[in-house]
């Protein structure tokens, strides 16, 4: 199916921010761009701060004067709703009610053609709900944008269950046209993205309740380690807790609730106290004139070592362990790597560093104390994932808490020298990037495995809308499937609870020896 014709004119309803993000896009695609509000003014502001963003990208060269000028004059308010007749995509951004929602659309329905497309901005309502009572429900779509509409690429195109494919295609195609990446999703709580975004907020919020480290903390390991454009804290201040809270109990409860997306109690805290973040002046950062950032945990400096020993079985080697390996190299670390002596393997056959008597390991999703019982090795350290261990910054690590306190510090050294900033979390299972990634993936994989969307879309979904630096998905496939499962089955038995049950498509990929993308 094929996009709109920019000779087709495209109505919007509803001129907030959202509303008049979509009228720009669909104006500079070429659009005639009907706006309507049933406030008059609102119209009125909205078609003169669009005028002022034109302006403003001519002022910084990134658009001619004649693209602007055509633009603007394809922008017109509707007085009334009847003016949008002639339109061949009514796009509907109106407050998120239900019963409003399905109210607008039934007027809409006698007053457009019987082939023009209905689609609806909802971010948290069934499409499936919406077109119910329309006399033809198969014409309605939903057309997630994302805030601020013109910056943001990603459109969830969601199809309720009488949503006819053709119309789906039509407006997937209409985006991709608009300078979109479009991704198809089928009716469901939080879609894509407020699904599958869940993890990042609710492992952040249990980790700082479990005293791991302080939120500054956090955010810079998911930041610095993860590749994360913002950490989990930084992100529910600005987006707002009373927004991000509604969001996840939303979810939990179309879910039914499912422990995966249980609120939390301490955001719940956040949102009594009135602390929303930005918009309030206080989150879990203070805002405003003389606020003071606080600084994020790194260890003092250590003594370098002078060599490392890098042990490995051919059959659970990692890409990762790999990665780190090669970066110690460069930095002119000694690393002797070889595969352990037949018959004194260690019960933990995992790839491990050793360090001044200590073993070190990546995360597994079980804490650095019960991994030092399980290998018989009190001198146990844990170190996270990060996203590019040539690139990281920072990393970090937890101890158990029968280490020695001078075989920690030999390897807080070792990573120094490699030019980490080392932060040391206490010893909660799976740290903070590797539980965050592994429960991403998790969600993401749930998704695909209920038709939600395919795994293409759900990395796409993520990297677009929620600028995530690799697709969950992509992730699991990097790290290597079997890792994910095994963080998320112990961080399962640490916990004792189904919120960190596996996906069957996780357990299938595992099994067949697969991987998500070619």
């Amino acid at each position: 199916m094929s996009a709109l014709s920019t000779d087709k004119i495209v109505a919007v309803v509803g001129s907030g921010a959202m509303g008049a993000g979509i009228a720009q896009v669909a104006a500079v695609a070429g659009h005639t761009v009907k706006l309507y509000d049933s406030r008059p003014e609102a119209v009125a502001k909205a078609l003169a701060d669009i005028g002022k963003v034109f302006a403003k990208l001519v002022e910084k060269e990134r658009m001619s004067a004649a693209d602007a000028a055509a633009a603007n004059a394809r922008l017109r308010g509707a007085a009334t709703l009847a003016e949008v007749a002639d339109a061949a995509l009514v796009v509907e951004a109106i407050v998120e009610n239900l019963d409003l929602k399905r109210g607008l659309f039934a007027e809409l329905e006698a007053i457009v053609g019987d082939d023009c497309i209905l689609a609806t901005n909802t971010s948290s309502i069934s499409v499936t709900a919406i077109a119910a009572k329309l006399r033809r429900p198969q014409r309605l779509v939903g057309m997630h944008f994302f805030n601020p509409v013109p910056l943001m690429a990603l459109v969830e195109v969601v199809s309720g269950l009488a949503t006819d494919a053709a119309v789906a295609a039509s407006v997937f195609a209409t985006a991709g046209a608009w300078g979109k990446n479009p991704v198809h999703a089928k009716s469901t709580p939080g879609f894509i993205v407020n699904r599958v975004a869940r993890p990042f907020y609710a492992e952040g919020l249990r980790l700082l309740g479990e005293q791991a480290a302080d939120a500054a903390t956090i955010d810079a390991v998911l930041r610095e380690a993860g590749g994360f454009r913002m950490g989990p804290f930084e992100l529910m201040d600005l987006i707002g807790h009373d927004v991000n809270y509604s969001v996840t109990q939303s979810v939990f409860n179309a879910y039914y609730g499912d422990p995966r997306f249980t609120p939390s109690v301490l955001q719940l805290e956040m949102v009594n106290a009135g602390f929303l973040g930005r918009k309030s002046g206080r989150g879990f950062y203070q805002y405003g004139e003389g606020a003071v950032a606080p600084q994020a945990q790194a260890e003092a400096p250590q003594p370098r070592p002078e060599f490392v020993t890098y042990t490995f079985d051919s059959g659970a080697r990692s890409a990762v362990c790999d990665a780190l390996a090669a970066r110690l190299k460069q930095a002119g670390i000694e690393v002797s790597a070889r595969k352990p002596a037949e018959g004194h393997g260690s019960p933990d056959p995992a790839p491990a560093f050793h360090c001044n008597g200590a073993a070190v390991y990546l995360s597994d999703g079980r804490s650095a104390t019960a991994r030092a019982r399980d290998n018989h090795h009190p001198d146990t350290v844990l170190f996270d994932l990060a996203l590019d261990y040539a690139k990281a910054t920072r990393i970090a690590v937890a101890c158990s808490d029968q280490c020695d306190p001078a075989a920690y510090k030999a390897v807080v050294g070792l990573f120094q020298a490699a030019g980490f900033v080392v932060t040391r979390l206490d010893d909660v299972p799976g740290l903070a990037v590797m539980r965050t990634v592994a429960m991403l993936a998790n969600e993401a994989a749930d998704a695909v495995n209920q038709g939600v969307c395919s795994a293409a879309a759900a990395d796409i979904a993520m990297q677009k809308g929620v600028n995530y630096p690799r697709g969950p998905l992509a992730w699991a496939d990097a790290v290597g499937i079997g890792q994910i499962v095994s963080v998320l089955h112990n961080l399962a038995a640490a916990y004792g609870e189904d919120r960190y049950r596996v996906s069957p498509l996780l357990r299938r990929k595992q099994a067949a020896g697969g991987r998500f993308h070619a």
